[in-house]
């Protein structure tokens, strides 16, 4: 089984989804949270970054921190699967183990 990898800064202030990115294996899956959505918005500067990563990564983004920052669905970069708690949970339930990136 892979890890999931949780990126809660924004790629704007910190490199901790650069980080995540560069240090999960193959298989992985890394999921934005809080301020960390902002990496699955398109036409910035994260999103090439984001699109590589999706090779051999799977990218998640949370339902409801993207609504509280007015982020749309039409906003998010394709391949991005956004997720509510429940989908959350699941994640959680199938990796190995869960690794923050502050």
């Amino acid at each position: 089984m892979a890890d999931l990898h949780t990126v809660n800064k924004s790629p704007f202030d910190k490199n901790s989804l650069e980080a995540a990115i560069k240090f999960s294996q193959a298989g992985s899956s890394i999921l934005l949270i809080e301020d960390g959505v902002y990496g699955a918005m398109k036409g910035t500067s994260a999103e090439a970054m984001v699109k590589g990563a999706m090779g051999d990564k799977k990218m998640y983004a949370l339902k409801s921190d993207l609504m509280a920052r007015a982020i749309k669905d039409d906003r998010i970069i394709e391949g991005v699967t956004v997720v509510d708690y429940a989908g959350f949970v699941d994640l959680v339930e199938a990796n190995d183990k869960v690794q923050a990136w502050l």
